[in-house]
């Protein structure tokens, strides 16, 4: 018996290890490392359980959602682990501050959450942009955070955990497009927005098979003779209601919708298509397309784009495929290996938006790219800002000497289209030769005139 008694003992205490291992291993898989807080897989079944709490009992609750103003500037300069130790402190206060009964998590990156029942939001959200904005000494140094805080309210503002966290956000980029350091709670405004979105949204599904999504064309002019020689291709919405919308109304939500692949393609098949015939009769040489940097981060883009132009009956050697330098610095390896399988194929590259951030010469003696745009915000001043102008004339010059074609975007005013013709560029686009127009318009234009009717036309 005394052994039996002993094992039995034995078993418990393996048991009660056991237990304790799992209680460990459950803790830490809710746990972030860094902050000790729970974490997002954490926060999200605690938020969906608070809910049904609320909803039994006919409570409330307050969701805080945490954002930290110029956290990335901090990083930038100090260094990712005095970032770190930044998240960490402010972790450890937030978790000191909380109120009894309140969840605490971190999101990821420098995103917090506070789940409350507090009916007072109020006095809440400034407690807590209180505990953001202390000071915090990292490496010696005395560094002042600060936060915005976005606040949505169960049952009020919305009726289950997805729309709650929802309304949370948009509340939370009302409070930091305001200038941070300050809180917003969900109002009737964004509740506007918010159903204006979502309509948006199911009528953009609805509007790329019904074909509503079309290209427009914008007419690339050479310099000297200015006559048309190419067309940029532009996408429009033709809304049976609202009217024609352009990209920017409806080209963020389609990249966040994961739609601007389909977007982008019925609208290249259309646009090559329309412009095959301009090429062939001569009234162009150039269609120029844009891509989106959702797309150009697929590693099989380039080997798509070459079959779906293989199925057109426009020459490889008319298209150009427009990319911006900001993809270049997300992924020169693979933005190499797509430049470099359409080049092989005749299809021109053109280096989008140049001059707007990095200017990145070295990716232009080093990559097949034969065109440069230069971008709309330093054609503005060309001509009547002497330091613009010596610096977009030395941009041309650069270029130029790295044998690349240059192509100016934006020009709305004579004085612009002299200065830039006088400084060597070679085509120019913009309102002062024609702004963008459907395909028939388009054609109409280079039949009857393609060039001399435009404006330029003056002596060199």
């Amino acid at each position: 018996m005394a052994q039996l008694s002993e094992r039995l003992s034995e078993l418990a205490a393996r048991v009660a290890e056991l237990e304790a291992e799992r209680e460990l291993t459950l803790r830490l898989a809710q746990t972030d490392s860094l902050t000790g807080l729970v974490n997002r897989g954490a926060f999200t079944s605690g938020l969906c359980e608070r809910l049904d709490e609320a909803r039994a009992a006919g409570g409330q609750v307050a969701l805080f959602v945490i954002d930290l103003d110029r956290f990335k500037s901090l990083n930038d300069s100090l260094g990712h682990h005095a970032g770190d130790m930044l998240l960490a402190e402010l972790g450890h206060r937030l978790s000191e501050d909380a109120l009894p009964g309140e969840l605490v998590a971190r999101l990821g990156g420098d995103e917090f959450a506070v789940i409350s029942s507090t009916t007072d939001v109020a006095a809440r959200a400034e407690r807590l942009l209180q505990t953001l904005g202390q000071q915090h000494v990292i490496y010696g140094r005395t560094v002042a955070s600060g936060g915005s805080v976005g606040v949505a309210v169960f049952p009020r503002d919305a009726s289950d955990a997805v729309d709650l966290q929802r309304f949370a956000d948009m509340a939370l980029y009302r409070a930091k497009s305001g200038g941070g350091r300050r809180w917003h709670c969900f109002d009737s405004d964004l509740r506007a927005a918010s159903e204006a979105r979502r309509t948006l949204e199911a009528e953009l599904r609805r509007a790329i098979p019904a074909g509503e999504i079309e290209p427009w064309f914008q007419p690339i002019v050479d310099a000297m003779t200015a006559r048309m020689v190419g067309v940029e291709v532009l996408a429009r919405w033709r809304h049976p209601q609202k009217g024609l919308l352009a990209p920017g109304a409806f080209v963020p939500m389609a990249e966040e919708l994961g739609l601007i692949r389909t977007i982008d393609e019925a609208v290249f098949e259309a646009a090559c298509a329309t412009t095959a015939p301009w090429v062939a009769d001569g009234l162009i040489e150039v269609v120029s397309v844009n891509v989106s940097p959702r797309d150009l981060l697929d590693p099989g883009f380039s080997r798509k784009l070459i079959g779906r132009l293989g199925k057109t009956a426009l020459p490889a050697t008319a298209l150009t495929v427009e990319i911006t330098e900001t993809f270049l610095l997300q992924d020169l390896a693979l933005a190499r290996r797509h430049i470099e399988r359409l080049a092989a194929r005749g299809v021109n590259v053109a280096l989008d938006d140049f001059g707007t951030g990095y200017s990145n010469l070295r990716a232009l003696m080093h990559l097949p790219i034969q065109t440069v745009k230069l971008d709309r915000s330093l054609i503005d001043d060309v001509g009547r800002d002497a330091r613009v102008s010596k610096l977009v004339a030395a941009m041309l010059h650069a270029a130029r000497s790295l044998g690349v074609r240059i192509v100016a975007e934006g020009v709305e005013h004579e004085s612009q289209a002299l200065f830039l013709r006088s400084a060597g560029c070679e085509r120019m686009q913009g309102y002062f030769f024609a702004r963008p127009m459907p395909a028939d318009a388009m054609e109409a234009m280079l039949r009857e005139a393609n060039g001399p009717a435009l404006p330029l036309a003056v002596a060199s």
